[in-house]
């Protein structure tokens, strides 16, 4: 008989963890004057209307998930997301502070934003040069890339072996992520959409493996 070899799905190995981030939903907007709160120095706005709309379909997404774990940040925004799916599902969420955004210097609470719709000069150098700490007073690389894979060793040794969690994080951090599973130049992963799903897989040998960027099927969906 002629042996026959098909195709099949990737099946994550049995000592394989699953970590889905999910970045927050979009937050409130920014008026000049009016600087959001802040946490250990961090801008800390609430999540929008919009923000709210999609952390609802990011908890219809997932409520099929067999999820083992939650995870959020210190800042409020990845909490309101992740509220829809422990109503859900139950599961309390675990706070891992190393995960939190990027620190922006002298453009936190909210400046950021003025100065990239503005386009800045300082913000095209950054992109162009792809670093956070073209900013005056931002974190530095180094710094944040050390300070993003502590917190991710951090959660994962909190989940056992075949299972599924969801980390609720920030643009930065999951493009950082990313970046580290890939070895990509540094900001190649930063354009990741509020509400959207990105999956990494990490094998026994702790092998980093990114499986999803970016999926935001569930926001589009009727």
């Amino acid at each position: 008989m002629t042996e026959r070899f098909e195709q099949h799905a990737f099946a994550p190995p049995p000592d394989a963890r699953e970590v889905i981030l999910v970045r927050h939903g979009a937050s409130a907007p920014y008026v000049p004057g009016e600087d959001f709160s802040r946490i250990d120095g961090h801008g800390d706005p609430p999540l929008a209307a919009a923000g709210e709309a999609q952390a609802e379909r990011v908890a219809r997404r997932l409520a099929g998930e067999p999820l083992a774990a939650r995870f959020v940040t210190s800042l409020q925004r990845t909490a309101q997301t992740a509220a829809p799916l422990a109503a859900r599902c139950g599961l309390e969420p675990e706070v891992l502070r190393d995960l939190r955004e990027i620190h922006l210097g002298d453009w936190e609470g909210g400046e950021y934003r003025v100065r990239l719709a503005r386009r800045d000069p300082v913000a095209y150098r950054m992109l162009q040069e792809e670093r956070w700490d073209v900013i005056p007073g931002a974190e530095p690389m180094q710094a944040f890339t050390a300070r993003v894979k502590a917190g991710m060793e951090a959660l994962l040794e909190r989940v056992q072996p075949g299972q599924v969690v969801a980390a609720f994080l920030h643009a930065a951090v999951i493009g950082e992520l990313c970046r580290q599973a890939t070895g990509s130049r540094p900001f190649a992963f930063i354009h990741v959409d509020n509400g959207s799903l990105s999956r990494l897989v990490v094998l026994g040998s702790g092998r980093w493996l990114l499986r999803s960027f970016n999926d935001v099927a569930h926001l589009t969906a009727g």
